[in-house]
């Protein structure tokens, strides 16, 4: 008999993989979501039953298991109703525990760069090994979230820190790319962060790797610790950077071989240092040369990360997830450093009142960067509002003369009041619901 599975927040880049890999097995899905997106749209084409209201009748009984995301609150009618039943309920995480279980596993884990990682770790081993790969983010090259080969026999998955969700996994070799703070409504602070990075690390096989940015290398222990970055002393070093706009090229050196002239279809130094990461798992892999670089070639990118929607000579539109300030300045100054004589409009949707209050003084800063800047409302997620926290608190700690805070409906007629040479999208929330809208504004615009 089939097994019937229920998703919570099916609509959740995560949690429509795991969907996703069910389908696949033959299983019928069913799952709640807050709203219709491109991604439960799929969904439903591939089969799976979704309702969009908190509707207990709309449940078909029984249910053989429940898989739901930290973001929807425990109060949720649903989650009750389940609980009420004693129908099984596990997170996410300890889903993509269980499926990895039995298989060599590589986990990409940190607070920034992780999807990305993940998505070229993908493309790099997908011609050689038959995966199972879940990504937090749809890659290009694929079009999907997830790549499911029937007989599988290694496991690549983003193993996010969120709620502490990657201590299900058990890795064979584990990426760490960063460990900014960040999840402080979960953590209290960085230190505890970092213990969480650290009990992710012991649960690596005891004859597995960690591959770690140098930056952060020296903050966690490891039996079999391997650096990665620019600096002469890492176990694996980039050298001999160009960047393009949509392309990058750099060489990657360890104390036992070379890889020369590696290119990617993706701009950014944080890119870079993302597929060094990539390069150096497809080296310890025993991988060839030509096996490395033929695929990362090709790689062109993850959406909503530096994600180009429109690239003319008068005209510049990137969409990104960017929600942390490290992650806003990884992407303004990948950006400065491509376009240096370009006038750049940021337009950010800040993503939690948590995060918000957090790091109010580093948005603040991060975003003086930009030549313009367009604040939306805070995006609360997950999150009732906190007293004072909003996106006029945040604007008015930026130190610039050029800012402005605009409803969604105001931010397109403003943009198109005046001649932009670069704008840039930016945030976590449902800003990406706004990409079409300012591409299809520009892309006919006569130039």
């Amino acid at each position: 008999m089939e097994q019937k599975i229920y998703f919570l927040g099916i609509g959740g880049i995560g949690m429509s993989a795991l969907a996703r890999f069910f389908l696949q097995r033959g299983a019928q899905v069913y799952g709640y979501d807050l709203t219709p997106s491109p991604i439960t749209d799929q969904l439903q084409k591939e089969g799976a039953h979704i309702h969009f209201t908190e509707d207990i009748s709309q449940i078909p009984f029984p249910i053989d298991f429940v898989v739901y995301t930290p973001a929807v609150p425990k109060n949720h009618l649903e989650y009750q109703y389940f609980v009420s039943k004693k129908t099984p309920i596990f997170k996410r995480s300890e889903v993509l525990g269980k499926l990895s279980q039995g298989h060599p596993t590589i986990a990409v884990a940190g607070t920034h760069g992780k999807t990305t990682t993940t998505a070229m770790l993908t493309q790099m081993l997908n011609p050689y090994r038959k995966l199972l790969a879940f990504i937090g983010g749809v890659s290009k090259n694929f079009d999907s979230n997830f790549i499911l080969h029937k007989d599988f026999d290694t496991v690549v998955v983003e193993a996010d820190e969120f709620d502490r969700s990657f201590l299900t996994l058990f890795p064979t070799l584990a990426i760490i790319t960063s460990m900014d703070a960040d999840h402080l409504d979960i953590y209290g602070n960085q230190e505890h962060l970092i213990e969480s990075f650290q009990l992710f690390t012991n649960q690596i096989d005891k004859n597995g790797k960690l591959l770690i940015h140098e930056k952060v290398a020296d903050q966690i222990r490891h039996a079999h610790k391997l650096t990665y970055g620019t600096s002469s002393h890492c176990d694996f070093q980039v050298f001999n950077i160009h960047q393009e706009p949509a392309q990058a090229h750099f060489s990657l050196r360890s104390s036992e071989r070379t890889l020369s002239d590696i290119s990617i279809g993706v701009s950014g130094m944080h890119n870079i240092q993302n597929a060094a990461a990539t390069c150096a798992v497809g080296m310890l892999m025993q991988l060839t040369d030509e096996q490395i670089k033929v695929p990362m070639a090709e790689f062109c990118g993850v959406k909503r990360r530096f994600d180009y929607q429109i690239h003319r000579d008068d005209l510049v539109y990137i969409d990104d997830y960017a929600h942390h300030p490290e992650e806003i300045r990884a992407i303004i100054t990948a950006v400065r450093n491509i376009y240096s004589d370009k006038k750049l409009t940021v337009i950010f949707q800040p993503h939690l009142y948590s995060r918000t209050r957090d790091f109010g003084g580093q948005f603040a800063e991060v975003l003086a960067l930009a030549d313009e800047i367009l604040l939306l409302d805070i995006y609360p997620a997950r999150e009732e509002p906190i007293a004072g926290i909003t996106s006029q608190w945040l604007l008015e700690k930026i130190p610039h003369t050029q800012k402005k805070l605009l409803k969604k409906e105001e931010l397109i007629p403003y943009l198109k009041s005046s001649k932009r040479d670069i704008i840039l999208t930016v945030g976590a929330g449902d800003i990406d619901r706004l990409v079409p809208q300012i591409r299809s504004a520009f892309e006919n615009k006569e130039r």
